[in-house]
């Protein structure tokens, strides 16, 4: 599996942050590669049926729509999820090639990237979230980060169960 080096070219802040949230969305399509249609629809631990690889890469291009359109901007929320259905994203992915969903999340991440760009890093959210709190960009690139690199743990466990490929 090919990824992208973590080094970030210079070390000012807002590089190293964006550059370790890149990588771990490199990473997720890295764990993709090759992965077949039927493949990425299989649910293969019992107790989590909507764990799908592609399952979470929808997930993964849901969260960072939430977290940059819902929350930083204070857009309204047109997420798939609803009150009855709250991980549907997961559960709708399966109707979708995995090369589709890779392709929406890193044109998705590209505008994203635009935005953080022209941001700076300690411009609060337009939405308050737990407790009332408004946090900052910089909150949400690590809180991205986190995210991301704990569901690549999932797709790394996924993938090997699938076909035996593992690696970073």
């Amino acid at each position: 599996m090919t990824r992208i080096d973590d080094t970030p070219p210079e070390w000012d802040e807002r590089t190293q942050l964006t550059t370790f949230l890149d990588y771990t969305r490199d990473t997720v399509r890295a764990k993709c590669a090759g992965v077949s249609a039927e493949n990425a629809r299989r649910a293969l631990l019992p107790g989590s049926p909507l764990m799908t690889m592609s399952g979470l890469v929808n997930h993964l291009r849901w969260v960072e729509y939430y977290w940059f359109q819902v929350v930083f901007l204070g857009e309204d929320d047109q997420g798939p999820w609803t009150e009855e259905d709250p991980d549907r994203e997961m559960r709708i992915a399966v109707d979708f090639p995995l090369t589709q969903l890779l392709d929406e999340y890193a044109e998705q991440s590209a505008r994203y990237r635009e935005l953080v760009a022209k941001t700076d890093l300690g411009t609060t959210a337009q939405r308050a979230v737990r407790g009332g709190l408004h946090v900052d960009l910089r909150w949400i690139l690590l809180h991205l980060t986190e995210e991301t690199a704990r569901h690549n743990g999932h797709l790394d466990i996924l993938r090997e169960m699938l076909d035996g490929t593992t690696g970073d």
